[in-house]
């Protein structure tokens, strides 16, 4: 009987015989109680009696799956005699049960950059039917396209595994459906939430946004020379950045509110005269555990001012020359020089 099987459903039973003749051979039945089945009987065509079983309550092969009853076969005589037969009832398997997921949400975290086939978890789904209608298989559910380039699911075990790279900058979080479905067509469904939590797998990044130079030498101090903007894509202390100067350039370096921009200033006077230029190295490093280091190379050039007066090679010149010197001759011959640039150091007598 399928479990689907309506209350009120009959089904005939086999008669029985007895050999006596008259009252004796007259026959009523019974059947032991069982609230599923009752017994009634059907007058045939010959007049005699069909014993028939009725379903009086609906099946469910999930909670009971078979049921054994006695019918028994009472004479007429004095004393009575009897026969009994073992009636055993199967229910059959019907479709009336989804896969059922242990789980309505499923919730997984795991570092980014994992090896591609990493398992991630496995979900399991049960079925109360039998055979097909209780072969579980699992599939995704209706997901973007980019949710199946980076997992898989097996139909068989459940398994979801890693398809491609995992980036906790581009994405910290993924929610997708899953589906278990039955050999008949019935289906079930869950979440997957996947979080992935941040490794040190990005170096800062240092971008010069402006750079002035050159830069006069009698520029005062405090005079920013260059904006900087340092980023670090990932997060905590993975993220945080500090920086430092390397070389003796005269500079120094102001954070900003944010701290993402960081602003070169003069922290002392500068002197062509002294290093025409200076060439120095911002190297800014996380706060990852080995940290991870970037740098640029920064190159300031120093633009002369005149702050050089013109020197004499001597204070004074003493020449002795005779009286009668031609005129036009030349007496001494004098030299100064003026350690500025292009027209700052050309020197004119008078």
């Amino acid at each position: 009987v399928t479990e689907l099987t309506l209350p009120g459903a009959r089904f005939p039973l086999e008669m029985a015989r007895d050999a006596d003749v008259g009252s004796n051979s007259q026959l009523t039945y019974q059947l032991n109680s069982n609230p599923s089945f009752s017994l009634d009987m059907k007058e045939n065509a010959g007049g005699k009696k069909q014993p028939e079983l009725v379903l009086e309550r609906a099946l469910d092969r999930e909670k009971e799956n078979s049921f054994e009853l006695v019918l028994t076969a009472v004479d007429g005589g004095d004393p009575a005699r009897s026969g009994t037969v073992l009636v055993r009832v199967n229910v059959t398997d019907a479709n009336d049960n989804p896969p059922v997921f242990s789980k309505s949400v499923y919730e997984v975290q795991l570092v980014e950059n994992l090896p591609m086939g990493s398992l991630l978890l496995r979900v399991q789904a049960t079925d109360a039917d039998a055979g097909s209608n209780g072969h579980v298989s699992y599939f995704f559910g209706n997901v973007p396209g980019g949710i199946r380039t980076l997992f898989t699911v097996d139909s068989e075990s459940g398994e979801i595994r890693s398809a491609g790279p995992l980036d906790f900058e581009e994405t910290s979080k993924y929610i997708f459906g899953l589906e278990a479905r039955d050999g008949g067509g019935l289906t079930g469904h869950c979440e997957v939430q996947i979080d992935v939590t941040d490794e040190n797998d990005n170096a800062p990044e240092i971008t010069i946004l402006s750079l002035s130079s050159p830069v006069p030498e009698d520029a005062p101090v405090g005079t920013v020379v260059a904006l900087l903007k340092v980023r670090d894509r990932d997060s905590g202390e993975n993220g945080e950045v500090s920086c430092e100067l390397s070389g003796e350039a005269p500079l120094s370096i102001v954070t900003s509110s944010g701290g993402s921009y960081k602003v070169l200033v003069l922290a002392k006077a500068l002197d062509r005269e002294e290093a025409a230029f200076h060439e120095l190295v911002l190297r800014a490093s996380d706060g990852g555990d080995p940290a991870r280091t970037g740098t640029a190379r920064i190159r300031v050039t120093v633009l002369d001012a005149n702050d050089n007066a013109p020197v004499f090679s001597q204070a004074e010149y003493t020449v002795r020359v005779p009286e009668d010197v031609p005129v036009g001759s030349t007496l001494v011959t004098v030299t100064a020089t003026d350690p500025d640039e292009g027209l700052n150091g050309k020197v004119k007598y008078s």
